[in-house]
């Protein structure tokens, strides 16, 4: 293994807004990077969205630059659920 695999990185928001909070997630470790969002409503998860990090934006975190809209591919699909 060569020595730009070894960086690793964790970073966790936390977001309330009204009843449902959001938690947005952010792990690198090996040099492979994933970034998940998941929605709960009144204590119950509504939707987790987990998807790899390109390349691009792992280089950035490694420089410690802000990634505006790093999350905007991370929504929930077209399903609904019942809101009782």
């Amino acid at each position: 293994m060569s020595s730009k695999n070894k960086f690793d990185y964790y970073n966790s928001e936390t977001k309330q807004i009204g009843g449902i909070k959001i938690i947005r997630k952010v792990s690198v470790k090996n040099g492979r990077g994933y970034k998940k969002v998941t929605k709960y409503r009144k204590g119950k998860k509504v939707s987790s969205v987990k998807k790899p990090i390109h390349n691009e934006h792992l280089n950035k975190i490694k420089e410690g630059v802000f990634i505006v809209g790093l999350f905007d591919d991370c929504k929930e699909c077209g399903k609904t659920r019942k809101k009782r």
